[in-house]
């Protein structure tokens, strides 16, 4: 019920009907789509769910690759070949690994498109193979990834398999790092053990979203056989729901028995 009050001799609703942020339901529907597709995807043969991950990886790898190609494209440009430079390999080396770095969009694009589109591809190969995601995984993914970099931007010197093979092992190197660092100092959620029968409820009733208000509200699972329509009101719960909880906790033979000895 819509309580009104008066203010300065104006009659409001007390409370007013919230409509959700058009931002967050594009966001949801984006996340939605998004599980779909990979729901669907992780049900394809092996082939076709690599060469999708790979393509995908390798367009948005383009995307970056050519947003940093135009941001280089001044100093790309200004990189012209010695004529001494074909006389001593060592500098032509150096100057071809700067203008690998240094190239414009579309050279930038296709570099960061082959990294990237490998990386994903081998990732997803080695999580299918192997069932899970670690560090020897991610460390094959990015030598791939390295080596095929090196290949295709002709950075290093004229031995293109010693150069791939070295571009590789940096690669894996640092990645095997990033993952052990990320490794170390992320931490699991601890579980919160008050509201352990509280969660399993409200995701039995599809009603997870109001864990925060049970939260809010100190409502744990001691409190479970006491809850009441006024108490769920109070931490702002809407009726649909709170008929589901009350009824839910009039069902569980544990919690009426606790409800029957506390009266």
């Amino acid at each position: 019920m819509v309580r009104i009050e008066e203010k300065q001799g104006t009659i409001v609703p007390s409370s007013m009907p919230q409509q959700q942020n058009p931002l967050q339901q594009l966001q949801a529907k984006f996340k939605e789509v998004e599980n779909g597709f990979r729901a669907w995807l992780s049900k394809q043969p092996l082939p076709v769910e690599a060469t999708v991950v790979t393509t995908t990886g390798a367009a948005q790898g383009a995307a970056i690759g050519a947003l940093m190609g135009t941001l280089t494209n001044d100093i790309s440009s200004s990189l012209q070949t010695p004529p001494q430079a074909s006389l001593n390999p060592q500098a032509m080396a150096s100057f071809k690994q700067a203008q690998a770095l240094s190239g414009g969009p579309l050279v930038q694009a296709r570099n960061f498109a082959v990294m990237t589109g490998v990386n994903a591809g081998i990732s997803c190969v080695m999580k299918r193979l192997r069932g899970k995601e670690d560090v020897q995984s991610s460390m094959a993914a990015a030598f791939g990834s390295g080596a095929m970099f090196s290949l295709v931007s002709g950075m290093g010197g004229p031995n293109q398999a010693a150069n791939a093979v070295t571009s590789g092992l940096f690669f894996a190197l640092v990645q095997g790092g990033l993952f052990q660092l990320g490794k170390n100092f992320s931490q699991p959620p601890v579980e919160d053990v008050n509201y352990y029968r509280t969660r399993s409820m409200l995701n039995s009733l599809g009603l997870q979203n109001y864990e925060k208000n049970f939260k809010k509200g100190l409502l744990t699972d001691s409190t479970l056989p006491l809850l009441t329509d006024s108490a769920l009101r109070d931490v702002k719960i809407p009726p649909g729901p709170r008929l589901l909880i009350l009824d839910h906790i009039q069902r569980d033979p544990v919690l009426k028995e606790k409800q029957g000895h506390r009266g």
